[in-house]
């Protein structure tokens, strides 16, 4: 009666240990020092899930703006997302949601099972991007509807719940989902009227209540783009480290009102 008492709670305890270790393999995160484009250092979070394939890059500018990148390699899909501390002396709120979806490219970043491999390494040293990848503007035309969002990745909920009508997307993408069977009632067209308007841009619009086109850039300052091959003594070549990049986006889209695109003004 004892051994077999005995035997039944080694093997709970060996399946526990071995969830552990299936949990510690498939998970990973980094924290990495930066220098922004302002010269300020910031820390940066690099997490990634070899299980549900997605990698994310956090860190909070000087302004204190809350910076998130989310890329599921699963449907093929980043996401964007910034906190914008608001300045409630100007009527706004303590923070705006911004959340931007785009079609994930193959190769803009190293696949999520290479980044869980990575060990974090001098800690305290800053890191610098070995190559700066140019801006790329889109316009972001659609919107997405959060809470029919998750035919199109599961983890934009989660992400961009701050964000509720800010949801934002290009026409081009939306094309290539609805084309991969993603329904078409995720996406909402904007008014015939508005896509049809010259809207005058944010900065040079004087009205705070006037609808207008307003611009929102950011720059990941250092993640993991591109694995690195060595040749050795044998016929092919193996991986033997990571190319860091830097890459800089500049979302243009509509607004309701110029209250809600404070920072694209002239200065």
């Amino acid at each position: 009666m004892y051994p077999r008492s005995v035997s039944a709670a080694s093997l709970r305890i060996s399946l526990l240990l071995l969830l552990l270790l299936l949990s510690v393999s498939v998970c990973s995160e980094l924290k990495v020092l930066v220098r922004l484009n302002d010269g300020q250092i910031t820390a940066e979070t690099l997490e990634s899930d070899s299980e549900r394939d997605i990698i994310s890059v956090e860190f909070r500018h000087t302004d204190g703006t809350l910076i998130t990148f989310l890329a599921d390699f699963k449907r093929h899909v980043k996401i964007l997302r910034a906190l914008v501390l608001g300045e409630p002396e100007r009527g706004q709120t303590q923070y705006q949601g911004l959340c931007f979806i785009s079609r994930l490219e193959h190769g803009e970043i190293i696949p999520s099972e290479a980044m869980v491999r990575l060990r974090q390494k001098n800690p305290h040293i800053i890191r610098n991007a070995e190559e700066k990848r140019g801006l790329e503007r889109m316009s972001m035309n659609m919107a997405v509807n959060l809470t029919l969002s998750w035919h199109l990745s599961s983890h934009i909920r989660s992400i961009c719940r701050d964000a509720q009508d800010f949801i934002y997307t290009q026409e081009q993408d939306v094309k290539y989902w609805l084309q991969k069977g993603v329904e078409s009632s995720v996406f909402k067209v904007f008014p015939q009227n508005i896509e049809n308007a010259v809207l005058q841009s944010c900065s040079t619009t004087t009205d705070p209540w006037q609808p207008c086109s307003c611009s929102y850039t950011v720059r990941l300052e250092w993640y993991p783009c591109m694995l690195k091959y060595c040749r050795g003594h044998g016929p092919s070549p193996y991986k033997c480290g990571i190319k860091s990049c830097s890459k800089a986006y500049r979302f243009d889209f509509y607004t309701s009102r110029k209250q809600l695109c404070m920072w694209d003004e002239e200065s």
